[in-house]
């Protein structure tokens, strides 16, 4: 170890200018063992800095490197374990706890000691030694290694005394006057040794000369004490002189204290007589106009606001301390308490006789509104009363109690008002869109489906029965073939020229524009209340990022606007807005059942209202809702939006459901199913009506519902035929479906058009194949006959040698296929497949020329197997492809 640390003390340290005094084998503890030394140095130079270092073994080499270094006062903690049993585990707590085992204890003892000497030494400094015994922590440590280092070289530094600046300059002036000295240092020793014996006994002398001086200075200070004795004496006679002038001064400042603190109190007294009657002192103007002010004219409510304001500033003065126990102020506050009650009943009565006065004046213009498809405008009402919003404001501060009973009362008289307002709105809505009059008689030109609904229009709500009249297009529409189905429908229109489909339209635009402008007088109503209230009753009118259906709402009727506010204290926002909520819910809590009633009265008349509806609501409650998210019409709006959302909902279920009832009529062929036209009309009154819509994606649902289901019922319909093959039934309502796909260019539809148009192919292919079959039955038999021998090994070229395929059976067989009979054979199958197709998709050219081909590609099948099979033989069919063409070009016009 001895020579580790003198290498290490070469080689590392005496570079840094730093002396190492312990050292330490150790290794980190739980890990691999990979031993280094910990070093306990100082600096060579002051101030002492005292370190510990880890040292390692370089990897690439036998030299050791220093790793890191740590001030010795970072220390904080020095833990050995386990003060009584050996162990030659210990902690040191730097900025983290680094955990150690030392190779041996002794050696792990000796740098525990060291380290406990360098902190008494140079720190001073409070580190915890926990765990060590107590024989390490002593000053005294037995000779040894560690003692020699830390405690030898720290005495020989001590010894060593720097030179002064004054005791270099004397040497180096005592060199200058002795230049031998660096020669002979005998000679140079001598003479400093002579002179030093002569200013020894110039020192003798000179205390002896001084013996005379100190008894003159003796003299000296005697005479010196006589005279302050003299002065003493005088200062003595002029203090008593001086007594009787103190105690009248003190007097006469005693005096000054009183006068001083006197005017003190006055000018204080002053302040706060000029604080109660410049704060507390109302003018009889305005008590004047508390008191008798005119709330009917804009100059007595202008007074009236301005000495409200000013009572209020009066009661509301922050009194200093004792002020209140002063009887004129006592009396003050309880004028002013009576002033401010007198005025509140005042305020309180003439706004709800207000409130009554609006109830009676606005009946009687309802009247004006009756036939007419508008609200009453009620601007004129807000206009005046906003004249007294400051006045609702210092109600609130100072009389909740009656500002809520205003709050409760115009909730009442107004929630009637709109009852009686909206109610009738909403029977003109319905009396327009039925056709009706109030009396129940048609109008002249009332439409077939008015009479089916004229006495429903009062107990919709709630009702889920089947769609009632012909404009709900699976109701009107049996499943019968196209031409059946649009005799019938067009057989119940009592409108002279105008067919179903144009009734429809202008039925459903009718219905449209009725509910647009429900919607369109609904919504400034609403938004006109809620702003006057907002104003008026001074609520806060935030937007919130969340809004709150109308469950969240309590319901009001009966029942007080409670709060636990006093008089004077500021609701929070958000009950400030659901105060406003609340309001509006108790005002015109009529509106979302009629609009229930109206949605359910629309819904009956036409399924296909749903779609509108959905539109249209849509956009009002995302409008509504970019106003304010959490206000009463969008919050309403929402909730009407779910019941229209279940409608269409149920309209598209219905239809589905009807699609999967269908039944088919067996002696009559198919064509185009009725739910097929019924989807294009759909599709095409729905892209109408959706176009830029914001819920396009729920149409977009509904198509993949809808298409689904059609042609799952195409499949079974084609399956349940008997009159129709199936593949006739598959290949034309498939492809009336692609040509509406290709028609609407439905995005989302993209993937069902190409599945509609591969269906239609493999069908078409199919029917033409199984409706052509074999028309040269024996030709074709013989052929096939010729393939199989060709099958088992025999060479094209010598199947003529067979007995049963020679030449001669070949011509047997051609001369039976003349032209003429393969014309008739065509003309046959032409009436086949017309029978078999309708006449409405018109897909009999297409099956006709899918034919030809057909046939001409069985034409050239044999051809090519007589020219390799009987080469040479000369022997060709009786007709030919230009025959073929002419046969069928001839058969499809005599048709």
């Amino acid at each position: 170890m001895t020579a580790i640390k003198h290498a290490l003390q070469r080689d590392i340290f005496t570079p840094n200018d730093e002396r190492l005094l312990s050292i330490v084998n150790v290794c980190k503890a739980g890990k691999k063992k990979r031993n280094c030394f910990l070093c306990a140095t100082v600096t060579t130079e002051r101030p002492v800095q005292v370190n510990v270092v880890k040292v390692k073994k370089s990897d690439k080499g036998d030299f050791y490197k220093r790793q890191t270094a740590w001030a010795l006062r970072d220390l904080a903690v020095v833990d050995a374990k386990d003060a009584v049993k050996e162990s030659p585990e210990f902690d040191l707590h730097f900025d983290k706890v680094y955990k150690w085992v030392a190779s041996s204890t002794v050696e792990k003892n000796t740098f525990i000691s060291c380290i406990w000497k360098l902190n008494q030494r140079y720190l001073r400094k409070k580190i915890d030694f926990i765990n060590v015994s107590s024989q390490l922590l002593e000053e005294s440590v037995p000779s040894g290694e560690n003692q020699s280092v830390a405690g030898g070289d720290e005495e020989a530094v001590d010894e060593y005394q720097e030179l002064n600046a004054r005791e270099e300059q004397d040497i180096e002036i005592m060199m200058e006057g002795c230049e031998y000295a660096i020669a002979n240092a005998e000679a140079f020793a001598e003479k400093l040794s002579r002179e030093l014996q002569v200013l020894d006994g110039a020192n003798i002398q000179s205390i002896m000369a001084s013996e005379k001086q100190v008894n003159i200075l003796m003299k000296l200070l005697d005479e010196a004490l006589k005279e302050v004795d003299q002065i003493e004496l005088k200062l003595s006679s002029y203090e008593e002189m001086l007594q009787s002038v103190k105690e009248q001064m003190d007097q006469i400042s005693e005096s000054n204290h009183l006068i001083h603190l006197s005017n003190t109190n006055n000018v204080k007294l002053l302040s706060e007589i000029e604080f109660l009657v410049n704060h507390m002192d109302l003018a009889k103007g305005h008590i004047k106009a508390l008191q008798e002010g005119d709330l009917t004219s804009s100059r007595g409510i202008e007074a009236c606001t301005n000495a409200a304001d000013a009572l209020l500033q009066c009661m509301n003065v922050a009194l200093r301390p004792g002020h209140d126990m002063l009887h004129a102020v006592k009396q003050q506050q309880q004028r002013f308490s009576d002033l401010r009650e007198q005025f509140a009943r005042r305020l309180a009565s003439h706004l709800n006789s207000v409130f009554v006065q609006q109830g009676h004046d606005q009946s009687s213009t309802l009247a004006q509104h009756s036939a007419e498809l508008t609200l009453p405008n009620h601007h004129p009402f807000h206009r005046d009363l906003l004249r007294y919003a400051k006045l609702m404001e210092w109600l609130k501060n100072t009389d909740y109690g009656k500002y809520e009973g205003l709050t409760k009362n115009y909730m009442d008289y107004l929630s009637r008002l709109y009852e009686r307002e909206i109610k009738d709105f909403f029977e003109v809505a319905k009396i327009k869109m039925t056709g009706t009059t109030r009396e129940g008689k048609k109008f002249a030109t009332l439409p077939r489906k008015e009479s089916a609904v004229k006495q429903e229009t009062e107990s919709l709500h709630g009702s889920s029965g089947k769609l009632t009249g012909s404009t709900s297009s699976l109701n009107k529409l049996s499943v019968q073939s196209s031409g059946n189905r649009r005799s019938q429908s067009s057989s119940l229109l009592d409108m002279g020229n105008m067919s179903a489909s144009d009734l429809d339209v202008a039925d459903r635009t009718k219905f449209d524009k009725i509910f647009e402008q429900v919607l369109s007088e609904l919504e400034p109503l609403c938004l006109a209340e809620q702003d006057f209230i907002s104003k008026f009753f001074k609520l806060q009118q935030h937007q919130s990022t969340s809004g709150t259906t109308m469950n969240e709402v309590e319901e009001m009727d009966g029942v007080a606007l409670s709060r636990s506010h006093t008089s004077g204290v500021a609701q929070t926002v958000s009950s400030e807005k659901d105060m406003i909520r609340q309001m509006m819910t108790k005002i015109f809590r009529c509106i979302e059942p009629e609009l229930n009633n109206l949605i359910a009265l629309g819904d009956k008349i036409d399924s296909f209202n749903s779609l509108y509806m959905l539109v249209k609501m849509s956009h009002h409650v995302w409008t509504a809702q970019n106003v304010d998210p959490a206000s009463f019409l969008s919050t309403t709006l929402g909730n009407v939006l779910v019941t229209v959302k279940r409608n269409f909902d149920k309209c598209i279920s219905n239809q589905m459901k009807q699609m999967d009832e269908v039944k088919i009529s067996k002696k009559s062929k198919v064509g185009i199913l009725p739910f097929v036209a019924e989807f294009e009309e759909f599709a095409a009154l729905a892209e109408s009506i959706f176009k830029n819509a914001e819920r396009r994606g729920d149409l977009d649902k509904a198509y993949i519902k809808l298409i689904r289901a059609v042609f799952d019922s195409v499949e079974k319909v084609a399956n349940e035929s008997q009159k129709t093959p199936r593949d006739v039934v598959m290949m034309e309502n498939f492809h009336h479906i692609f040509a509406t796909l290709s028609r609407l260019k439905i995005s989302c539809l993209e993937a069902e058009k190409k599945e509609a148009k591969q269906k239609y192919t493999d069908h078409l292919q199919s029917y033409v194949i199984y409706s052509l079959g074999q028309p040269l039955e024996k030709l074709n038999h013989f052929f096939e006959g010729v393939e199989a021998r060709v099958a088992q090994g025999i060479r094209e070229e010598e199947v003529s040698y067979q007995l049963a395929f020679n030449k001669q059976e070949l011509r047997k067989v051609i001369k039976e296929y003349p032209g003429k009979e393969v014309k008739k054979g065509l003309d046959n199958l032409y009436k086949k497949v017309d029978k078999h197709l309708c006449e409405e998709e018109n897909l009999l050219q297409v099956v006709w020329h899918s034919m030809q081909d057909e046939f001409i590609r069985q034409y050239k099948h044999f051809e090519g197997l007589i020219a390799r099979c009987y080469p040479g033989s000369g022997i060709t069919m009786e007709f030919t492809i230009q025959d073929i063409l002419d046969y069928c070009s001839s058969i499809a016009q005599s048709h």
